[in-house]
């Protein structure tokens, strides 16, 4: 395939430039239906004009239908985008990229989507389907699914569907809430995808960050040290990673931790661990969860973090964090290996 399409790229050009924006149209479509021209123009990068000739050549070809409340994807056209995907990879040159990154970071296995998730909410949650995708995949009888916050969790969240034809699992966060947006708590987020894969889940009513005191006597509340020991025999972890400073403001951390932060050069954040450029621990937020030691003991860690902002903060973690599956999009990989 691989030597097609670089003939292709030699003699029709535009073709494939043609065929990767249709495929990203009808793509967007699949995501947001019911969706309007409008909210298809802010996804694609396309104007709305632009917009309306590639609905109309896609609903003559049969592959979106449109109706009063807005456009979906038809039958035809999901079959279509899940036949694309592989080809649209070799395209973009994604598989030589995910063995390139694989070589530079500490991770077992990576999975790269095309685009840019700092600039389309549609590759996080293409994210998001291929995180679902391979639990489908690894998925035990009994097993629990320990997940952080986030907007990329988020994320997953919302793309989550049943697992397995009967649900035995339970989602669990991984860690206690950090006071921000309601949605992108790891409670809230649990409790979504549990409802959207018919599953059950547990909630962990505990601040993020604690003093030492209240971290003492909260752990050892009957209620919150069960739930922690269960958040702990977690043999699946759905992680994200922050950039520094900016979880040290959503944590609404103190000027002199802050100060501490910026002298060390934190880079990235991931279960209340901030890290440097060479993946040295420089500030530990106490929190009730999952803590860096525990990941070593569980059999799947995946790790879901994409946007070229997030570059630095995912180079960083990678250079102790561990990890069998980094998913992560086509701006961050290419970034990463340009550091």
């Amino acid at each position: 395939m691989r030597e097609l399409i670089e003939l292709q790229k030699l003699l029709l050009p535009d073709l494939l430039d043609v065929m990767e924006q249709r495929y990203s149209v009808l793509n967007s479509v699949d995501l947001f239906q019911p969706v309007g021209r409008r909210t298809l123009a802010e996804n694609t990068g396309l104007t709305e004009r632009g917009v309306r000739s590639e609905i109309d050549f896609l609903q003559k070809q049969g592959l979106v239908q449109i109706t009063s409340r807005g456009m979906f994807i038809s039958k035809e056209g999901k079959l279509l985008l899940e036949r694309m995907a592989g080809f649209i990879s070799e395209l973009k040159g994604l598989h030589v990229l995910e063995s390139q990154l694989k070589d530079k970071l500490n991770v077992g296995n990576i999975l790269i989507l095309p685009g840019n998730s700092d600039q389309y909410d549609w590759v996080k949650q293409e994210m998001g389907k291929a995180c679902v995708s391979y639990l489908k995949e690894i998925l035990k009888n009994q097993s629990t699914i320990a997940v952080t916050g986030g907007t990329t969790m988020a994320a997953v969240a919302q793309v989550m569907h049943p697992l397995r034809k009967d649900p035995d699992y339970i989602f669990v966060p991984a860690r206690g809430g950090i006071g921000e947006k309601v949605e992108n708590q790891a409670n809230t987020i649990v409790a979504e995808m549990a409802g959207k894969s018919k599953g059950e889940y547990r909630l962990l009513y505990v601040p993020d960050p604690l003093s030492e005191s209240a971290y003492n006597s909260i752990i050892n509340e009957p209620s919150v040290s069960d739930i922690l020991a269960q958040i702990k025999g977690a043999n699946i972890v759905l992680h994200g990673i922050g950039d520094a400073m900016t979880m040290a403001d959503r944590r609404k951390t103190t000027e002199a931790v802050s100060a501490v932060l910026i002298k060390n050069k934190a880079i990235s954040e991931a279960f209340g661990y901030y890290f440097d450029a060479e993946g040295n621990v420089v500030h530990k937020v106490r929190t009730a969860g999952i803590q860096l030691d525990d990941l070593q003991t569980v059999e799947n860690v995946i790790t879901i973090a994409g946007g070229k902002s997030k570059s630095k903060a995912i180079a960083s973690y990678f250079k102790q964090g561990k990890s069998n599956l980094l998913i992560t999009d086509e701006a961050a990989a290419k970034e990463i290996l340009d550091i």
